[in-house]
């Protein structure tokens, strides 16, 4: 099940649950879509992968328990600020691949 990490781990921008702009890789690295855009180039730092839009966690239980109320969104943040240059450097050669083709 997905943490649904509370914030960007790079700019540290609050991303609830609800917010249709966080964006995580295969391993839940958690992103704001202006950092995955301008700066990390859709290149995650920790794995090289690409990144997609978080889904939301429904806030009601519309079946089955399967809602935010019961499976609550972690409240530990994570910040790993990138260093830009050492990142660009990385991210070169990769963001030249498609995400599905890494």
């Amino acid at each position: 099940m997905l943490q649904l990490r509370p914030n960007c781990e790079h700019c540290n921008t609050d991303l609830p649950p609800a917010n249709p702009k966080a964006m995580i890789c295969s391993f839940e690295c958690t992103f704001c879509e202006s950092c995955v855009m301008n700066i990390l180039k859709d290149v995650c730092p920790n794995c090289g992968g690409g990144f997609c839009y978080r889904p939301v966690r429904p806030k009601q239980n519309l079946r089955n328990d399967n809602y935010l109320g019961k499976h609550p969104a972690t409240s530990t943040p994570t910040l790993k600020p990138v260093d830009v240059d050492d990142h660009a450097l990385f991210a070169t050669e990769i963001s030249k691949i498609k995400p599905e083709d890494r």
